[in-house]
């Protein structure tokens, strides 16, 4: 594969706006205002054919602030919904934004049916045409993204605290309307620069996806920030480079092409995919909050739990026997909890691969490593009982059901300090 001068321009141009895409709309998802972007994207599109029918013509610079005016009414619009009426934010979103994408097609419509408008091009903003960026764009794009990676450097810390605890900033007397609006300008900005490459439908998912992808890797905003730019730069770049054919050149095939038709796939909504299968491999295989994780640490969980029960139950079904760890029969066992047959024989056979217990084929017995272990269940349990009988003042037939339930979470410091004090209560 060959990178001619437009499959660089483009590629520049795209990894750009996904990089400023995907800082700046960390902040807006943090913010809970990941919608805003899309209104500002569907609300963009009546100024940019009102930008054309005032020009007489397609100038870039003449369409991104008709859009960006546009698109700020229809932020005001809101604003004054939510204030004037009863009207919840999440309703005033969805009304401003479907009015205003009606008023747009119509305008569409009408740009289409004059003699200049038929070519004017304007259709490319509602799906996007990145192929059709040139070198100009690229310097808007990459003034844009200097701006506001500015500004979000700049108000970093200011940012951080709207995001998180905006009432602990209006209490500190922090201008956080300003800071709002200040964020949702940048925001605006990126939205209007991208609508050429990506269009009004497929923007604000350009914003979201880095942001939601990098918050299943990290806990820190200072992380989360960059690793939001890099992915949504790399989705950017990889979906460029897809469209350009890197795919067919690796293949040397096209696998996308159906019969003699040649695939010629857009640039814009291959970044939003390529985002999006970011995003689910990070919901599958992030190592804290990833599906699969979670999955392995609530089996993990189940099966310490089951294996504790097991020898809490051999503990307390042969502690009044005369023999220190007495052998149980597994059907008591199997009365007193209840499990599955398939379940219980698992449990048995883990722990005796452990070594805490040796088995028979009808009856179990703790070993002396199975023994302290149990010992430590049971006294927890116990424990637990008495400061919920004595502390709390629970019935006794009342708490044997939460302190089973318990005993597997307390630390050893809760249960020495409850051992401490509840002889003197």
């Amino acid at each position: 594969m060959t990178f001619d001068y437009l499959t660089v321009v483009v590629l520049l141009g795209t990894s750009l706006l996904g990089g400023v895409a995907g800082v700046v709309g960390t902040f807006a998802v943090l913010r809970r205002r990941a919608l805003v972007g899309d209104v500002l994207a569907h609300a963009a599109l009546p100024g940019l054919c009102l930008a054309f029918l005032v020009l007489g013509t397609v100038q870039f610079a003449g369409l991104l602030v008709g859009a960006l005016l546009s698109g700020l009414a229809g932020l005001a619009l809101i604003t004054l919904v939510c204030h004037a009426t009863r009207t919840k934010e999440d309703a005033a979103l969805g009304i401003v934004l479907s009015t205003f994408f009606g008023v747009g097609i119509v305008l569409l419509s009408i740009v289409q049916q004059q003699a200049s408008g038929g070519q004017a091009g304007l259709k490319s903003y509602i799906f996007g045409q990145a192929g059709l960026m040139g070198r100009r764009d690229v310097y808007l794009i990459g003034t844009v993204a200097f701006v506001g990676l500015c500004a979000m450097t700049l108000f970093y810390k200011e940012l951080k605290l709207l995001s998180f605890d905006p009432g602990f900033a209006r209490a500190q007397g922090w201008p956080t309307l300003r800071l709002d609006l200040g964020l949702m300008a940048v925001l605006a900005l990126v939205i209007i620069i991208g609508l050429p490459a990506v269009g009004v439908v497929l923007m604000a998912a350009m914003l979201i996806l880095p942001g939601a992808t990098a918050r299943f890797w990290t806990d820190r905003l200072g992380r989360m920030l960059p690793l939001a730019g890099i992915v949504g730069a790399g989705s950017a770049a990889g979906a460029t480079l897809l469209s350009a054919g890197m795919l067919t050149a690796w293949l040397g095939f096209d696998l996308f092409a159906f019969g003699d038709t040649t695939a010629n796939l857009p640039t814009g909504p291959l970044i939003v995919l390529c985002g999006t299968a970011v995003l689910l491999v990070s919901v599958l295989f992030s190592p804290r909050r990833g599906v699969i994780a979670a999955m392995g640490r609530t089996a993990r969980s189940r099966w310490r739990t089951g294996l504790e029960n097991l020898l809490s139950t051999l503990y307390e079904l042969g502690e009044r026997q005369p023999d220190e760890c007495p052998e149980v029969p597994l059907q008591a066992v199997l009365d007193r909890r209840r499990w599955r047959p398939w379940h219980a024989r698992t449990l048995l056979w883990w722990a005796s691969w452990r070594g805490l217990i040796e088995r028979s084929d009808h009856a179990a017995r703790l070993t002396q490593q199975g023994a302290q272990h149990a010992a430590r269940i049971v006294r927890a349990r116990r424990l637990w009982e008495a400061f919920l009988i004595h502390g709390v003042n629970i019935a006794p037939d009342h708490v044997h059901r939460d302190a089973d339930a318990i005993e597997h979470l307390l630390p050893a410091e809760l249960v020495e300090r409850l051992e401490a004090e509840l002889p003197k209560s």
